[in-house]
């Protein structure tokens, strides 16, 4: 492993989503990447830094931890899916629903991932994650298809000695995206409005893909809005609460009840608007105080408490929204947007 800073040491661990990122492809004993994780762990550990990167240290040392223990004991079973044999990833992250294990191919690669029901009372929200994916992939425009996660399968397992059924859906894994809740947390004094104009139009054209395939997402919360800095991507995820346009949401994230328009509570049918004022109150939140008065404006009515006052197609709020950013700051420049490790 070449010599590295602490700073890129960092970087290089916050960036990893899988023990392969780090540590190379698992030979049959996992010493490979031994090494490498010995090199990390002498930059890395909060004992050898100094106050400042504490915290920056302790942080990124679990998740070293964390990976090296998934790359060394990777086997927790094995999963059929499609013809194909997976080993189960020790270690899971956690999202509101799941449980996520990584699964790993013959050669070590860990290209999807099984999100399993944590729950077995969940699994009507795993299935309707998976039956508003199917309809976006069959119905929606393939030229925004990279902005919503593909369902490569949906499988169900079962616990040997109580019974119990837990679903889970396996879905690519995704490299290098961060979600808004972490750059929010990078940045903790606000965007730069124009570096949020990017994500805002992304965000517009996920959701229009996603509303004229008749699917609501329900819950778009920032830890739910993933993007990849560099790449200026985007991609939604969590779709475990979407339902068709038109039927009340059956479940919200219930830490997150203050962040939903009032008529989820009443019952009422799901519209692409109840996307649309969520979606907005992420953007403005990430921008803060700094955020220009046209742009202000523009997410007043977005985000208006009654819903029939909102607007409600997503491609036609883009092209608003296109016509104040060239007023604010002329043609479109890509501006390079890099993350924070505090």
């Amino acid at each position: 492993m070449p010599s590295k800073t602490f700073t890129e040491a960092v970087a290089s661990v916050t960036a990893a989503s899988d023990p392969t990122d780090l540590f190379g492809h698992r030979t049959s004993d996992g010493s490979n990447g031994r090494h490498r994780y010995l090199a990390l762990v002498k930059l890395l550990h909060p004992d050898t830094v100094d106050a400042a990167s504490s915290a920056a240290a302790h942080e990124v040392f679990a998740k070293l931890n964390r990976l090296w223990q998934d790359f060394r004991d990777d086997t927790h079973g094995t999963v059929s899916v499609g013809g194909s044999t997976y080993r189960l990833g020790r270690v899971p992250r956690h999202d509101d629903i799941a449980a996520c294990y990584p699964l790993h191919d013959d050669a070590g690669r860990s290209r999807v991932e099984l999100r399993l029901a944590r729950d077995p009372a969940d699994n009507d929200l795993i299935r309707a994650e998976a039956e508003a994916l199917d309809r976006i992939a069959k119905q929606g425009d393939p030229r925004f298809k990279a902005y919503v996660p593909r369902p490569a399968a949906t499988i169900r397992l079962r616990d040997k000695d109580t019974g119990t059924e837990r679903c889970g859906n396996v879905l690519p894994r995704l490299h290098g995206f961060v979600s808004l809740r972490a750059v929010a947390s990078s940045r903790p004094d606000g965007l730069d409005p124009r570096d949020v104009a990017w994500m805002w139009r992304r965000l517009l054209v996920a959701l229009g893909h996603t509303h004229r395939a008749g699917i609501v997402h329900g819950a778009i919360l920032p830890e739910h809005v993933l993007i990849h800095p560099e790449e200026h991507g985007l991609i939604l995820s969590n779709w475990y609460y979407a339902v068709a346009i038109g039927k009340p949401l059956s479940a919200v994230v219930e830490r997150a009840t203050a962040a939903y328009p009032r008529e989820v509570f009443d019952r009422a049918p799901a519209q692409p608007s109840l996307d649309i004022a969520m979606a907005t109150t992420c953007m403005t939140d990430l921008i803060g105080a700094r955020i220009p008065d046209r742009l202000r404006d523009f997410a007043r009515g977005c985000a208006h408490t009654a819903p029939n006052r909102r607007p409600p197609d997503a491609w036609e709020l883009l092209s608003e929204l296109d016509e104040i950013l060239d007023r604010l700051w002329g043609p479109r420049k890509f501006r390079p947007f890099k993350m924070t490790v505090n």
